[in-house]
This record gives structure tokens, C-alpha cells and sequence, in this order.
């Protein structure tokens, strides 16, 4: 869909002005937003057309106008400017290095840090995923006794993160066990795809151990196969919003599965991404989700993402999620301070 400027530039007042104060906007209230350079009678001619052309909606006859879903998709696809062109400012970036000279750097914490530290603040809930990447894998094994009957399995990934699972025995657990456990793990299930995790696999690890270890083994096994977790944070601030309270309880369904809530923040290229909640299924009315691809170096990606009210104040808040990715990858990648840019 084309439209001319002048109406390009109302739709964007529109969507500012409803996403700040979030009533209906009438043409006196653009008149002032435009200085009076534009009549009252100009405007509502246009917001008329624009209403014709689906991108604004009007709640009551003698209310003013909304965006529509449509008239946000337009905005976010052709007005809102290409990545990077809006400038975070110098005290944003400051105040977000600070933010992350605190975190833990293992990827897994790192993720979850990130996100509910966006979240916190935004004011907005978040969310991040661990970095993946096609050819990930375990590349050590460590088997440890945390108790008689209990083992705990730690898998560091051949990008540096840690994944942890523990498994419970049915008899006495020893250290001798854990270090033949160890070996027999980091003989068979290392630099190991999970598509190669086969039942023969399977039978021929569970045929090496003793019978009362088959958890432990199970639970290896469960890590290899483990992908990269999303990390959801910041429910609360979604629960204080009337546009997406409604839908709360179906979107936390959505995150709680590991693999939706990955689908729903998975960026489209090296861009930000925006979902409304209409193109969500079950459909979300009045949620928008705004994603970022991070890049963690050594091929490793993730995403983070923002999920609020499709009246976020996305002038805003996009510099902020930009700028977020890249601290999150240059973290993920040990980068330094002084080797930022």
C-alpha cells in the first residue's frame, strides 16, 4: 500500500500521541502536534482516508481515531526507519554498560540477566534466548556426587556454556561411579549432534553402565539434546497493562513452552522484527512483540525481545533493544569494554 507524506506523517503522530497518553486522537489535538501548520478540517479529511484504507479505526462515532492493526503494520514496515537510525542517547548506553558489567557471564545466566534487566528497564516484559548455533554440541562431560543418592551431570557446550541436570539413583551413588560415568560420557556423547542421539546409541551407553546409573545416563543424554532455552522475564509489568492484562495468562502459556516462545521472538534477518498479537495464533489483540537477533560470535546467535502493549513507545524503545543485542552478544562473546564500538 502507498500513501502520500502528509498522510504518512499522520499516521505517525497518531501512533505517538495514542501510544503516550492512549485515548483516541481527534484533529485538534494533531493541529497542535503539527503546530497549526495543518488545519483542523485538513486533518480530519485524512484521517478519513486513512480510516477508508483500514490503517485507523474509530472506537465510538464521536471519538477520534486509533491505529488499527493494520495501520501499525504499516508503520512498523515503512516508517519507523531502518535499524540503527534511531540514536540511543550517550546517557542510555552508559547506564545499560553499567547494567552489564554485573552480569554472570555463562550464557545460560547471562540470557536470563539480560532479559530481566530489560525488562526492569522498560517497564515492558522480556525476553532473550541462549546463543545456537547449527553445530553446537557438548564438548565435555563432568559427573558429580552431590549426594548418596543423587548425581548431578554438567555438559560444557563447545561455546563455553554450562548446562546442568540432575539425576537421582536408586541405590548408593559413589565417586568411583561418577568418574566412570564420566569417562564413558566423554568417550560416546561428546561433540555428538542430537539428531546422532540414536535408540542404538541409546542401548549401547545403557549396556556400558550399571543398570541402577541408567538415570544418569538418561540425563546426559537429555542434555545433548537440550537447545537453546528462551529466558522470560518481567510478567508483572505486562499484568499492570489494560491493553495486554486480558491476554496475560494465554502469553505466559505461549513462553512456557520452550519452543513457541522461541518462535514467537526468532527475528526475521539482521533486523528488528515486529509481531502483532493479531498475527499470533491464538490471537493476542493489543500485543505487539518487537525482536532482535544478538550475534555471540564464533557463529553463535540469539534473540532478545520486547513484549508489551502495541502502544509501546517504539521511538523510544527500539534504540534501547538495538543497543541491548549488541551488549548481550558482545558479552556472550567475551568482547571488553575498550573493544566495543
Amino acid at each position: 500500500m502507498a500513501i502520500d507524506r502528509r498522510k504518512q506523517r499522520i499516521l505517525e503522530a497518531i501512533v505517538a500521541l495514542y501510544a503516550a497518553d492512549g485515548e483516541p486522537v481527534g484533529s485538534g489535538l494533531l493541529a497542535n502536534y503539527f503546530d497549526m501548520a495543518v488545519s483542523s478540517a485538513t486533518l480530519r479529511n485524512e484521517m478519513a482516508a486513512l480510516t477508508r484504507l483500514g490503517l485507523l479505526e474509530q472506537p465510538h462515532t464521536s471519538a477520534g481515531r486509533v491505529p488499527s492493526p493494520q495501520g501499525y503494520r504499516y508503520y512498523l514496515n515503512n516508517l519507523l526507519g531502518a535499524p540503527g537510525a534511531i540514536v540511543l542517547p550517550p546517557e542510555d548506553k552508559a547506564r545499560i554498560d553499567d547494567l552489564f558489567a554485573t552480569m554472570d557471564a555463562e550464557p545460560e545466566k547471562l540470557a536470563q540477566s539480560a532479559a530481566r534487566t530489560l525488562a526492569d528497564y522498560t517497564g515492558l516484559a522480556a525476553a532473550a534466548t541462549t546463543p545456537q548455533a547449527d553445530d553446537l554440541c557438548i564438548a565435555h562431560f563432568e559427573v558429580v556426587q552431590v549426594g548418596r543418592y543423587t548425581a548431578a551431570v554438567l555438559a560444557v557446550t563447545s561455546a563455553g556454556g554450562v548446562r546442568t541436570r540432575v539425576a537421582r539413583v536408586g541405590e548408593g551413588f559413589t565417586r568411583g561411579d561418577a568418574q566412570a560415568l564420566a569417562a564413558l560420557l566423554n568417550r560416546s556423547l561428546t561433540f555428538v549432534v542430537p539428531e546422532d542421539v540414536t535408540d542404538a546409541l541409546t542401548a549401547e551407553l545403557l549396556e556400558a553402565a550399571p543398570p541402577r546409573l541408567a538415570p544418569v545416563v538418561r540425563a546426559a543424554e537429555a542434555l545433548v539434546r537440550t537447545g537453546p532455552q528462551v529466558c522470560f522475564e518481567g510478567a508483572q509489568y505486562l499484568a499492570q497493562d489494560q491493553d495486554v492484562r486480558k491476554n496475560l495468562g494465554t502469553l505466559l502459556e505461549l513462553f512456557s513452552d520452550n519452543e513457541t516462545g522461541r518462535a514467537l521472538i526468532e527475528p526475521q534477518g539482521n533486523k528488528v522484527t515486529a509481531t502483532l498479537g493479531e498475527d499470533i495464533r491464538p490471537e493476542l489483540p493489543g500485543v505487539c512483540i518487537v525482536s532482535r537477533r544478538y550475534l555471540a560470535g564464533g557463529g553463535l546467535t540469539g534473540a532478545v525481545a520486547l513484549v508489551g502493549s502495541n502502544r509501546m513507545a517504539y521511538h523510544h524503545l527500539i534504540p534501547i533493544l538495538e543497543y541491548f543485542a549488541t551488549k548481550l552478544g558482545q558479552s556472550m562473546s567475551g568482547k571488553k569494554q575498550e573493544e566495543q564500538i
